[in-house]
């Protein structure tokens, strides 16, 4: 029973940064403001959130954010897709283009 214990403590309260199912991520700081993504909340068929990796560095080690802003399209928690800014810290996909990758990921569901 003590090995069966230690065996699941690793699962035990394992913290999900973002909710099941798909969600775009803009990482951006806060520094950057002006360059926010504007038409984020405006992609259909998944969740949408905003990380200021300047509040908590983790962020930008965890996910290796090198560039901001940067939009991660997580599925289920991995990421499947990556979006990245210019050297002049503004994004150059655009909304069509990253919402034809999350329409790809759901229809690749079916």
């Amino acid at each position: 029973m003590k090995k069966l214990l230690l065996l699941l403590i690793p699962f035990i309260g394992v913290a999900q940064d973002f909710p099941d199912g798909m969600v775009a991520v803009e990482f951006n700081a806060s520094f950057n403001k002006a360059n926010e993504v504007a038409w984020l909340s405006k992609l259909t068929d998944c969740e949408t959130e905003r990380v200021d990796i300047t509040a908590d560095t983790r962020w930008s080690k965890e996910y290796k954010i090198v560039v901001v802003p940067t939009i991660v399209i997580f599925n289920n928690n991995e990421e499947v897709k990556r979006f990245q800014a210019n050297i002049m810290m503004t994004m150059e996909a655009t909304k069509s283009e990253v919402q034809n990758s999350i329409d790809e990921i759901v229809m690749e569901a079916f």
